[in-house]
């Protein structure tokens, strides 16, 4: 384990001691942020493993509702070691309307984070998902569904565009009210397309209310 990761985990233990279970969310599809913000005081801790050609095919996570409003997010890459910030602030929320801005994917590595503005609209069970994001200069659409069939399985589908993106559809199943699974599969865009594999684990703590 790195110093990075190291460090990383110490952390995460040290607000575990005394956290109190938080009931799982289901946020973020296969591939793109969504506009719904993690509940307030509850943390997220992922571990996901995908292709290579995905991204960086180990990586952990931590997700933190900071405000009913605004989220913070890093991810730990563990092949290659490579830090993520991300943010996120909810602009409107009302009925089934949800409009979001942020900045992802800010490496440690160097460069700009990439900007995103996303529109929601949220019908019970059925929500629909329309955005754009910047990245390396060029602007890239995103587009998402998902279904949710109970409180414990919801199917969905993906999509950003640009040659290093892909369409997904996935799953994701709450074992328990805080621990849930989400495996998809990735068609690439670029030519040859390949089809490739993801699988996300997700436990929430609730570390205040």
């Amino acid at each position: 384990m790195n110093p990075i990761t190291s460090r990383l985990a110490a952390i995460t233990l040290a607000f575990l001691a005394g956290a109190s279970v938080g009931r799982a969310t289901i946020v973020g599809l296969n591939q793109i942020v969504t506009p719904e913000i993690q509940p307030a005081g509850v943390l997220a801790l992922s571990a996901q493993a995908q292709h290579p050609l995905i991204g960086n095919s180990q990586q952990l996570q931590l997700e933190l509702g900071v405000t009913p409003r605004f989220e913070v997010a890093y991810f730990q890459g563990l092949m290659p070691g490579e830090g993520l910030f991300s943010t996120e602030l909810n602009l409107v929320k009302d009925g089934p309307h949800l409009l979001t801005i942020g900045a992802i994917n800010w490496s440690t590595r160097g460069g700009e984070p990439s900007p995103v503005v996303e529109y929601g609209y949220y019908l019970g069970s059925d929500n629909f998902i329309v955005g754009a994001i910047r990245v390396d200069g060029h602007d890239e659409l995103l587009a998402g569904y998902k279904h949710v069939v109970s409180d414990r399985l919801q199917f969905s589908t993906d999509f950003q565009a640009g040659p290093a993106n892909s369409a997904t559809v996935g799953l994701t199943y709450n074992f328990t009210p805080s621990f849930s699974i989400n495996p998809a599969l990735y068609r690439t865009n670029s030519h040859p397309h390949h089809l490739l594999g993801y699988v996300v684990l997700t436990w929430n703590v609730a570390l205040w209310k």
